[in-house]
C-alpha cells in the first residue's frame, strides 16, 4: 500500500495544484466561530469549496501581528465562548469535512495552555494540517516543533521585507508546507501596494524556499493578486475576507474575484 500523505505535505501539494493550472493559490483566513458559532462550520465548508487551504485564527485577547478588523473579529469571537478547544471540537465532530487542508493560526499562549503533549494529536484528529504562530521566535520552536512533527503537521514559517537573508535562508530551510511571505512591516489589514522592491523580496524568499512561497498582509483586490502572480505561489486573504462577513456580503462570490 502507498504510504498516506503527511498533513503538511497535503498543504504543499494543494499550493502546487494550484499552480499548475496557472493561477496562485488561494489561502483564505476565518477567524474560529466568526461571525456565528451555529453556522461556522457550514461556512468553513463553503470557503474551503472555492480556496485551495484555510486558515482559522484562534481567537486572542491580544493578537499583537493582527490589525483591527481581525481583532475585533476575534473580540466578538471571544465574547461568543470561542476557543481552541472549541474550534477543535468543532472540527472533529462534524460529519462534513472541508475539502481543503486547513491550518490553525494561534498565538502561543492558547497553544501552552493546551498543552503540546495533547496538541498534535487532537489537530490531527481533527483534520488539522499545520500550524502558524506569529509570536514564536524559531529559536524557541523546537519543544512545538518536535511535538507537531510526530503527528505529521507543519509549522509553518514566516518572514518578512526587513529579514536579513542569512537568516531568510534558515528559515526557509525549516519551512514546511509554505513559507508565509509578509508583503509589509506592521500588522494585518492594511491595503499594500506590489512595488518592484515587494516583488524582488518575493522573488528572494522562492529561491530561498523549497516549498511554495505565500505572500500576505493586505492582498485585497484582484489587481493585487495579478501583480504578485509569478513571484508566490499563493497569496493569504484576511482582514479583506472577515469584512466582507462583517458587512453581510457573499464571501464566497469575493473570494472568486479574486481568482
Amino acid at each position: 500500500m502507498p504510504t498516506p500523505t503527511k498533513p503538511s505535505q497535503q498543504i504543499s501539494d494543494a499550493i502546487r495544484a494550484a499552480q499548475s493550472q496557472d493561477r496562485p493559490a488561494l489561502v483564505a483566513f476565518l477567524t474560529g466561530g466568526f461571525p456565528e458559532p451555529d453556522h461556522f462550520h457550514e461556512l468553513l465548508c463553503k470557503v474551503a469549496d472555492v480556496s485551495d487551504v484555510v486558515e482559522i485564527g484562534v481567537p486572542f485577547s491580544d493578537p499583537m501581528a493582527d490589525g483591527l478588523t481581525i481583532q475585533r473579529s476575534s473580540r466578538a469571537a471571544l465574547a461568543k465562548g470561542i476557543s481552541l478547544k472549541w474550534i477543535l471540537n468543532t472540527l472533529q465532530s462534524a460529519k462534513q469535512k472541508p475539502k481543503a487542508p486547513i491550518l490553525l493560526m494561534s498565538y502561543l499562549n492558547p497553544l501552552l495552555a493546551f498543552g503540546f503533549d495533547k496538541l498534535p494529536q487532537a489537530a490531527r484528529m481533527a483534520g488539522v494540517s499545520g500550524f502558524i504562530v506569529p509570536d514564536l521566535p524559531h529559536e524557541e520552536s523546537d519543544a512545538i516543533q518536535t511535538a507537531l512533527h510526530a503527528e505529521g503537521l507543519a509549522l509553518i514559517q514566516m518572514v518578512t521585507p526587513v529579514t536579513p537573508a542569512e537568516r531568510l535562508a534558515m528559515l526557509c530551510k525549516s519551512a514546511e508546507g509554505f513559507v508565509y511571505a509578509v508583503t509589509m512591516t506592521g500588522t494585518t489589514g492594511k491595503q499594500v501596494a506590489t512595488p518592484n522592491e515587494i516583488l524582488r523580496y518575493m522573488d528572494s524568499v522562492r529561491a530561498a524556499s523549497n516549498v511554495p512561497v505565500c505572500a500576505g498582509f493586505g492582498i485585497r483586490t484582484r489587481e493585487q493578486v495579478q501583480a504578485i502572480k509569478g513571484h508566490a505561489d499563493g497569496m493569504v486573504v484576511g482582514s479583506a475576507l472577515v469584512e466582507v462577513l462583517e458587512r453581510g456580503e457573499d464571501p464566497i462570490k469575493f473570494l472568486k474575484d479574486l481568482k
